[in-house]
């Protein structure tokens, strides 16, 4: 779908742009398949603030994807396209031939009708879902199973995909989006193609009002705060940081530091790490 540029009659609007919905479904989710989405505002379980500038925003309902898809060899057709508020991607509402409606991520090129099936060896179709050891090299896939029945839990956002290079003995070999290559069980589910909305990436938020609403707080720089609030802090004029290296606001290292656990289980299955794009 194409980018779609506002009028340039206000501010806000000069630098606005949005991903064109006007081919998607108009209506509200289905009812069966919505729920209440509590709001936690960045807090973990003990109530504390875990992650910061999170809160606010326009309401939302939670729709229920099925990123597992177990319901398998019962052939589905794409019923509608429909946003969801809750992610990148778009999202498909699918009509089993049993009557039966769930929705899954969207892959790119979906339209209503499509046909939908799940198979332990199904066709190389966007959108059927299939064993990695079933899928030809080369081929791209999304919403992979991390471990055999778990669901799908890598490439779900939009235009996102991994690239299969191959099987070895019981792993397959996937190029995640982010450069790394890691091994999974060959034995794991993923979806033929790639993540619907690609287009997601050019869109411009424009303005600091839309960024409240889509649920997300003010950030303020550490440099132009007060000694006391941020080790960044403090000085005349714009001065710049005076540390060799940027720190948290808790004086911990920032930007470019692995926070990957070490010795983590899943270390032995990560082939190659991600590489860091350089800044021009």
């Amino acid at each position: 779908m194409a980018i779609k540029v506002y009028r340039k009659n206000k501010a806000a609007r000069r630098k606005s742009s949005m991903v064109n919905r006007k081919e998607l479904h108009g209506g509200g989710a289905l009812k069966s398949l919505r729920r209440a989405k509590r709001r936690i505002s960045g807090r973990g379980s003990e109530g504390k603030i875990t992650i910061r500038h999170r809160g606010g925003g326009a309401k939302r309902n939670w729709r229920e994807i099925d990123f597992g898809q177990t319901k398998q060899e019962v052939p589905g057709k794409v019923e509608r396209i429909e946003f969801d508020p809750n992610r990148s991607s778009f999202i498909a509402l699918i009509l089993f031939a049993d009557g039966e409606r769930r929705y899954m991520l969207a892959w790119d090129g979906a339209k209503e009708g499509a046909e939908i099936m799940v198979k332990e060896k199904a066709k190389e179709k966007p959108g059927y879902r299939m064993m990695l050891k079933n899928v030809t090299p080369g081929a791209t896939v999304y919403n992979v199973e991390l471990s055999p029945g778990r669901g799908g839990t890598l490439q779900r956002s939009a235009g996102s995909y991994a690239t299969l290079m191959g099987i070895k003995d019981k792993h397959a070999l996937l190029k995640l989006s982010s450069g790394e290559v890691r091994m999974v069980s060959k034995e794991s589910w993923a979806n033929y193609g790639a993540v619907s909305n690609s287009d997601h990436r050019l869109v411009r938020i424009g303005s600091a009002g839309r960024k409240r609403r889509m649920g997300r707080r003010p950030q303020v720089r550490g440099k132009v705060m007060n000694p006391v609030d941020h080790p960044h802090g403090g000085g005349e004029g714009a001065q710049p940081i005076g540390l060799k290296h940027p720190k948290t606001p808790w004086g911990k290292p920032a930007l470019g530091v692995r926070t990957r656990r070490k010795n983590r289980y899943s270390e032995a299955m990560i082939v190659a790490r991600r590489q860091r794009k350089k800044r021009k």
